[in-house]
């Protein structure tokens, strides 16, 4: 919005010595005769009475106060510049007024109040009108009825959005009262300000119900209100936003909120990108886009313990622990070191866990303290530190396929084929019983904000009588073919155990995972697909293919920085990375001998680690290549040095008859 006509300045364009800069200040500026500019253009005070620079943040200190000079006061030596048009480039569909209206904004919020008031004049822009000031002033000095008679004044003229936030303004006004502990006054604006307005009746009695308190201390944490000392009236204004036209009232630090989003829109369109947001390789002077050096692509560690298939692998909370099972009966925990100046981590076997049979789950406890393992249908529970078995659970009466840790640590809920969830105590007793599911469940996960059960299984459906079609009808047994099985995805409320949805699948699924934001799951589907399932809204966002599943149980993973990728193994021997956002394949990773890779982990505590398990017997650790390793082109161990001793060098090999392969056998 531009300045009245009468409080502009000259439009004629200004001369180069008219422009507002370090150099004007020294010549009209009314501060102290003090203030002298330096070569770069900077103020300087030989007292120290003045801080900042000259077309900066302005800021006069006298006798230990503060003062900020007004836009009025540049209007008087600043010269008004006219620009033709009003795009701010030719070529350009951005509106110059919005662009120097935010830039006026910034320049405010970040301190810069004298450099804002010069370009406000030099613009003829003014970044808000009087009444937005005052509306402003209006809500943090507690000025209730002269807010409520601004908002017609700033563009809040639809009846349902005017009661809307007259609402909003009553309700801060009722619990200030309150807590002031004027009762009577808080329940006139009760009865005479927020119950005329319509509002919903539950919310209503709430808000009555807040008169009980006793203590203001008892009031801000039943009503979840800071009070009237604390941020309560700024979040009174953010909301008051969505109510008044963003063209009047700018929304706040709106600047920040389009750089936020381009960074956002340039980090999902990196299809590599595996740092945060905050590092500081993010720069606005150019775009962002990271290679493949950050990416874990290189084998640094194979370990070779195990003498049969490996089906599992799973990385402790922590991320410093990593156990393996196996179909030779045994789980192997692995302890990995810190990295070395090369760099390399050190392995070392700590404990090989003896089964009765194959071992086809397991689960970490919270603290890492107890490790879940089931075989067939035995459930284990091993102390990690030690490598003792604490206690055998056999409740199931098929195999156990799934086991999870509840989100509070005081237990956790094992799935078999036999269609129950059982729920544990931590110490191993049984709790509950979650209730007969309708398939035989394959895979069940909680979500990581605790709000849902995801599982998914099998069943078969009621045989049909070849003779009768579904109606009783006479049908040709040749045409009929056989029932299939059907394979359904589950979803639960966590807290009621109430079923959301229930979903039917074409072919087998096999694997479960939930992304960090608890949004989608990541489900393994035979034949030869992986599918990210948008928990939210009930369907399939994106499909990942390329890999081979049709016999094997292959478990896919997110990874990486905010779950960024996908990965998953394959029955072709290969390791597959996907980006999770655009389903671009990234790399197959070569390595592992003949038969699948049957699962992947990514490390929870390092983005640029995870690990894979293969019918080769071995586990591979894979990372991101060391700096002076980044130019060679294969990205398996076998470019490496091999390692005689397994430490200090980037490839190490274990063998359960080395010197190196230390660790205890448990006992069962």
């Amino acid at each position: 919005m531009r300045f009245p006509e009468s409080e502009q300045a000259d439009e004629s364009p200004a001369s180069l010595d008219a422009i507002a800069g370090p150099s004007s200040l020294g010549r009209d500026h009314p501060g102290p005769s003090n203030v002298h500019l330096n070569g770069n253009g900077f103020a300087a005070s030989t007292n120290g009475a003045f801080v900042g620079n000259a077309a900066g943040n302005g800021v006069q200190k006298q006798n230990g106060h503060s003062k900020q000079s007004s836009a009025a006061s540049h209007s008087l030596s600043v010269a008004r510049v006219t620009l033709p048009g009003s795009s701010l480039y030719d070529d350009s569909d951005v509106d110059r007024e919005e662009y120097i209206r935010l830039v006026i904004q910034s320049l405010r919020d970040v301190g810069y109040v004298e450099s804002a008031a010069t370009l406000e004049a030099e613009s003829g822009y003014a970044m808000e009108t009087p009444d937005v000031a005052d509306f402003r002033r209006f809500i943090l000095e507690a000025r209730w009825s002269k807010a409520e008679d601004a908002l017609p004044r700033l563009g809040v003229r639809d009846r349902e959005e005017l009661w809307d936030a007259r609402f909003l303004i009553s309700q801060q006004k009722y619990l200030e009262l309150l807590e002031a502990q004027h009762t009577t006054e808080a329940l006139q604006v009760l009865r005479n300000e927020l119950a005329p307005l319509e509002v919903d009746s539950d919310h209503l009695h709430r808000l009555s119900s807040l008169m009980m308190c006793s203590e203001p201390e008892d009031l801000r944490r039943r009503a979840e209100w800071d009070g009237a000392a604390g941020q309560s009236r700024r979040i009174l204004l953010n909301d008051l936003h969505r109510y008044i036209p963003p063209s009047i009232m700018l929304p706040p630090r709106r600047f920040s909120t389009l750089l936020h989003q381009a960074n956002a829109y340039q980090r999902q369109q990196c299809v590599y990108h595996n740092i945060p947001m905050t590092s500081p390789v993010f720069s606005l002077f150019a775009d962002h886009q990271c290679d493949k050096t950050g990416f874990p692509r290189v084998t640094t560690t194979i370990l070779e313990v195990h003498n049969d298939q490996v089906w599992i692998v799973d990385w402790s909370r922590d991320g410093n622990f990593l156990a393996s099972a196996s179909k030779d009966k045994t789980v192997i925990i692995w302890g990995i070191g810190p990295e070395t100046e090369m760099p390399v981590r050190e392995w070392e076997k700590r404990h090989v866990l003896n089964h009765p049979y194959p071992v086809q789950s397991l689960a970490w406890s919270l603290d890492d303290s107890i490790l879940l393992a089931g075989a067939e249908t035995h459930i284990k529970m091993w102390n990690t530190k030690t490598g003792v078995c604490i206690r055998t659970l056999e409740e199931h009466s098929e195999p156990v396929s799934a086991l999870a840790w509840l989100p509070d640590d005081s237990g956790f809920l094992s799935a078999g084929l036999d269609f129950k969830i059982i729920i544990w105590n931590k110490d191993g007793q049984r709790r509950d019983v979650w209730g007969m599911l309708p398939v035989r469940i394959t895979h069940m996960v909680i979500s990581p904000d605790s709000s849902r059960l995801v599982a998914i299984g099998m069943r078969a459906p009621s045989p049909v009588d070849p003779r009768t079609d579904n109606d009783g009808a006479p049908s040709n047994p040749s045409s009929t073919p056989p029932p299939k099985d059907e394979h359904r995805l589950l979803v639960y409320d966590f807290a009621s155990r109430r079923n959301e949805s229930s979903t039917l699948f074409e072919g087998e699924l096999t694997s479960l995972c939930i992304s960090h934001n608890s949004q989608y799951a990541l489900i393994s589907r035979s034949p030869d697909d992986i599918q990210l399932w948008d928990l939210n809204l009930g369907r399939m966002a994106r499909k990942y293919t390329g890999q081979r599943q049709t016999q094997d149980i292959i478990r896919s993973c997110f990874g990486g920085f905010e779950s960024n990728f996908v990965i998953s193994g394959s029955e072709d021997g290969n390791v597959y990375v996907w980006h999770r956002d655009t389903g671009v394949l990234l790399e197959v990773l070569e390595g592992h001998g003949e038969g699948s890779v049957n699962c992947v982990a990514w490390n929870p505590r390092n983005e640029r680690m995870f690990a894979s398990c293969s019918d080769d017997h071995t586990i591979r650790i894979w990372e991101a290549p060391p700096q002076d390793m980044t130019m060679l082109d294969s990205p398996t161990a076998a470019d490496y040095p091999q390692s005689t001793k397994g430490k200090g060098k980037t490839r190490q090999r274990w063998d359960g008859d080395s010197a190196e392969a230390t660790g205890s056998t448990s006992r069962t």
